[in-house]
């Protein structure tokens, strides 16, 4: 029983490659995955089986008959959520602020609830995929994979960092300039759900820009980047800096907010399969909103 075919078509860059550098050396597919589909012969070039060692030429199309995948065990709630990018391999969603990504246990009411039913309104059964997590209470894009051979490289392009995040925050207090906050983050042992800077931690590193400071309301913006991917990082080193995020009573952040002015505001990558510049930009979806500072 097959899921839906993988269709790639082949770029010009490609263009002389074989099929076998083409899976291994460029979308780095492990050998225990090219032998299987060797074996199965579940691999196609223009509706044919594939020679592995002829060279391939722009435009070829690319079939990977997959086995079918089990069907997603997770409780479809029919809430509409907001798709910024789709196609046959990956799609981005933008989280509103207050839902776990992923359920605990028999939760219903989370993002990935809400990706269930979407899937299935399109007679799609197939696994719930993230590629990455935000906090509950932190919004903005989140990116999700169609099939498995997708999510293994979207997940490798992430551990190599060419999945660019930015995210804006609403800082406490003025702060001015750009810098790289360096400074290792472990567990607070006095609170089971908090981080602090810890000697003994692991390395954390973010990146952070001042876009615009109201002094009015004593607040910032801030655009920031990860180098790191440590729980908590934005909120634990803006804490450090002396200016918490608004609205994150956890790291001391005033409460002007019912949460932490974070938002996942822009998400950028070159696709896998057809080399195009993919970036996408959250739009704000609290109520009552929370970023109306920006103009």
């Amino acid at each position: 029983m097959f899921d839906q075919p993988i269709r790639i078509s082949v770029h010009n860059k490609w263009d002389g490659l074989t099929p076998q550098t083409l899976f291994k050396d460029v979308w780095q597919t492990s050998k225990k995955q090219l032998h299987q589909w060797r074996m199965e012969k579940t691999v196609f070039k223009n509706e044919k089986i594939i020679n592995w060692l002829e060279p391939l030429q722009s435009g070829d199309i690319l079939t990977i008959k997959v086995n079918h995948e089990k069907e997603t065990t997770i409780q479809p709630t029919s809430i509409p959520c907001e798709i910024l990018y789709e196609d046959d391999h990956l799609f981005i969603v933008n989280k509103p602020a207050g839902l776990r990504v992923h359920p605990n246990h028999n939760e219903e009411n989370t993002l990935a609830n809400r990706v269930a039913a979407y899937l299935q309104s399109n007679n799609d059964q197939r696994k719930v995929r993230h590629i990455h997590r935000l906090d509950q209470n932190t919004s903005g894009a989140i990116l999700y994979a169609k099939h498995l051979f997708s999510h293994t490289i979207l997940d490798k392009m992430l551990e190599n960092k060419t999945i660019q995040r930015t995210y804006w925050a609403l800082a406490d207090g003025i702060l001015t300039g750009s810098g790289q906050i360096n400074k290792p983050i472990g567990r607070d042992r006095h609170h089971p759900t908090r981080r602090r800077v810890s000697k003994t931690g692991k390395t954390a590193i973010t990146n952070y820009e001042v876009i615009n400071d109201y002094p009015h309301d004593q607040l910032t913006l801030v655009k920031c980047s990860l180098a790191t991917g440590r729980t908590h990082q934005i909120r634990v080193h803006m804490q450090s800096l002396g200016h918490p995020l608004a609205g994150d009573l956890l790291y001391g952040g005033s409460p002007r907010f019912s949460r932490q002015a974070l938002h996942a505001r822009t998400l950028e990558f070159t696709h896998p399969f057809t080399l195009e510049k993919v970036k996408v930009t959250a739009p704000f979806l609290d109520d009552p909103p929370i970023f109306d500072f920006i103009r």
